[in-house]
């Protein structure tokens, strides 16, 4: 397939493409600037120039394309505000790609997060959670697959709370980073809450099967790691970086302190029995001895 691709230059958007083009695919991804164009074009893509909020641009990379798989987002978690632009502006790129799709039983492979379920690991039968400082995203996303009979093979990948590779990415990450800014390896609560993790490589596999296999309609985990113990992952990331290891209060985290609070174990059991998915990296906690010190 000749693959549209946004948030192309990522963590997870560079395996990605890495993935298509080692699998035979061609790819065609969405540049936001110079370096990001060069990135690409080293890693053996093709640019178009635009960024999510070029809509003209978005449409124009879904036209050329067999498929399209969809990674781009701000990521800016600095404000109650600025995460609401960031899920407003990706719901408009997504309503775009889902139009240009329509009647065209072409693949949109969209991103979102594991749900939360009280008491039990979330599988790929529960219903995203649409509350919530991101919940936005998961409506946007539970809309784009109720499109799937007009003739759109809509479907969503639904990632862990840490996405990683080299030591480094997603909440995990954010984890790090606090740390290094206030000396102090935290974590909110008592730390027993359980994230979800899985290695951005094993991820791309993932997003290339759904590509390429998943019916209409359909979500799946892209979880190696059931659940680690906030604790536990920040007693790594305290060892690593010679820090104390301690509670800290929510406000720590600004908007995202309610969600580093939550239990969200999560089972990807269907998805690797379905479409054959094998997580072979390395497991979040062996991921974070990797930590730059």
């Amino acid at each position: 397939m000749h693959v549209f691709v946004t948030g192309g230059t990522g963590r997870i958007g560079s395996a990605v493409i890495a993935e298509l083009l080692g699998n035979g695919h061609t790819v065609l991804a969405l540049a936001r600037s110079d370096a990001s164009e060069l990135a690409l074009r080293s890693a053996g893509a093709e640019p178009l120039r635009g960024d999510l909020a070029d809509l003209n641009a978005v449409r124009a990379g879904a036209a050329q394309a067999d498929g399209v798989i969809h990674l781009a987002f701000a990521n800016d978690f600095s404000s109650p505000e600025a995460l609401a632009h960031a899920v407003a502006e990706e719901t408009a790129a997504l309503e775009v790609l889902a139009d240009e799709l329509l009647g065209s039983d072409r693949p949109l492979v969209t991103v979102s997060g594991t749900p939360y379920v009280p008491g039990r690991a979330s599988t790929e039968a529960d219903a995203s959670t649409t509350d919530g400082p991101v919940g936005g995203r998961s409506r946007t996303v539970t809309a784009i697959l109720d499109m799937a009979p007009r003739g759109i093979r809509s479907s969503a990948v639904r990632l862990p709370r840490t996405v990683h590779s080299d030591g480094d990415g997603g909440f995990a990450g954010v984890l790090t980073q606090t740390a290094r800014r206030t000396g102090v390896s935290g974590y909110p609560g008592d730390g027993t809450q359980r994230w979800p993790a899985v290695h951005a490589l094993d991820a791309a596999v993932l997003f290339r099967l759904a590509l390429e296999k998943a019916p209409a309609g359909t979500s799946w985990h892209a979880v190696a790691d059931e659940g680690d113990a906030v604790r536990d992952i920040a007693v790594v990331i305290g060892r690593r970086l010679d820090l104390p290891v301690e509670t800290v209060p929510l406000e720590t985290y600004g908007p995202l302190g309610a969600i580093f609070a939550a239990d969200q174990p999560a089972s990807s059991t269907h998805t690797r029995k379905t479409l054959g998915w094998q997580p072979t990296h390395p497991s979040l906690l062996a991921d974070l001895e990797n930590i730059q010190v």
